[in-house]
């Protein structure tokens, strides 16, 4: 099947800003690749980060280098061996699934031998601040069942952060992400305190490639590897360290071998979270598929944004519901 390709960035503003232990931004910048047959055009969004070596300048130009193998058949499958697993791989990835629903004039989850998938509940995202502004956002969203913390690093500011949203959102679920800004000792002194403030996971608490100490620790609280985890092949290194594994397909490189790796991962005893970047409903909707059944969902991007595209996803009470076709899929 001969294809053309359009390839484009797109800017995003983000509400009222946001902080990791990383930095800060004011917008989320994403690039969308359009597959066209022709008749039909299949979409994906993928995000650029700076923390695995990408660009939007390079992550284009990785796949406008696909622009000649596309127009001379290259398929989805040929696709996981073409590029490597990456925002790039991800955007065409997803593309192919959109246009192969399309042409096949079924929803994409129905290609991929899934049951529709179901409304779900997402964790919403309080970027970094000082503890009482935390509050504040906190208590602003005290009614959403599931609420994601980003701390920072600095030990008792952390902890101060962490009682600081509890007082503002008693009675919602929390779950913590360190970024990789902590070391082992602030792990073992940081996670029994947060387990009493009703903390029930943290994301990536020490730097990808220098986690060897969870391996010997105790775990009270539940690690969850984010930056340790990309691909099926990462699997081996995190056994023993990690409980949890987040998948996203900026990092897998698609929808494709994100179904894989979740499959993969519960196999070998992992639980599995299903995360995102900043982005569009377009990025968040082919991770829905991969969301069904996941222990912790976490596909807030667009409602960090000051809008979103059109035939955006439905965020309600019941949390993200799935894509309408003139979104994707």
């Amino acid at each position: 099947m001969s294809l053309t390709l359009s390839v484009a960035s797109e800017r995003y503003e983000i509400a009222g800003g946001f902080r990791i232990a990383r930095g800060a931004r004011t917008h989320a910048e994403v690039v969308v690749a359009t597959l066209s047959d022709g008749a039909r055009a299949g979409r994906g969004e993928c995000v650029p980060y700076p923390r695995y070596g990408e660009s939007v300048a390079g992550v284009m130009a990785q796949i406008d280098g696909l622009r000649a193998a596309l127009a001379q058949g290259l398929d989805r499958a040929a696709l996981q061996s073409a590029l490597p697993p990456g925002a790039a791989r991800n955007a065409l990835d997803c593309a192919f699934w959109d246009l192969e629903a399309k042409r096949a004039g079924v929803r994409a989850w129905e290609l991929a031998g899934l049951p529709a998938p179901q409304s779900l509940p997402t964790a919403f995202t309080l970027s970094l601040d000082a503890p009482e502004a935390m509050r504040a956002k906190a208590a602003a969203n005290a009614h959403r069942p599931l609420l994601k913390v980003k701390l920072g690093g600095d030990g008792g500011l952390d902890l101060a952060r962490l009682a600081a949203v509890r007082a503002g959102a008693p009675d919602s679920a929390i779950i913590v992400d360190a970024n990789e800004g902590w070391r082992a000792a602030d792990y073992a002194a940081l996670a029994p305190e947060m387990v009493r403030l009703g903390v029930s996971m943290v994301e990536q608490p020490l730097p990808a490639g220098d986690d060897a100490a969870l391996a010997g620790m105790a775990r009270p609280l539940p690690v969850c590897a984010d930056e340790a985890c990309h691909d099926r092949a990462s699997l081996p290194g995190l056994a023993g360290k990690y409980d949890m594994i987040n998948i996203k397909l900026d990092k897998t490189g698609g929808l494709t071998e994100a179904l894989a790796l979740r499959d993969a991962a519960r196999a070998q005893g992992f639980a599995v979270m299903v995360g995102c970047m900043l982005a569009t409903s377009l990025a968040m909707a082919p991770a829905l598929i991969v969301a069904e059944g996941a222990q912790v969902v976490d596909l807030d991007g667009p409602l960090l944004l000051t809008q979103d595209r059109a035939f955006g996803l439905i965020y309600d009470d019941r949390g993200a519901h799935p894509p309408s076709p003139e979104l994707w899929g």
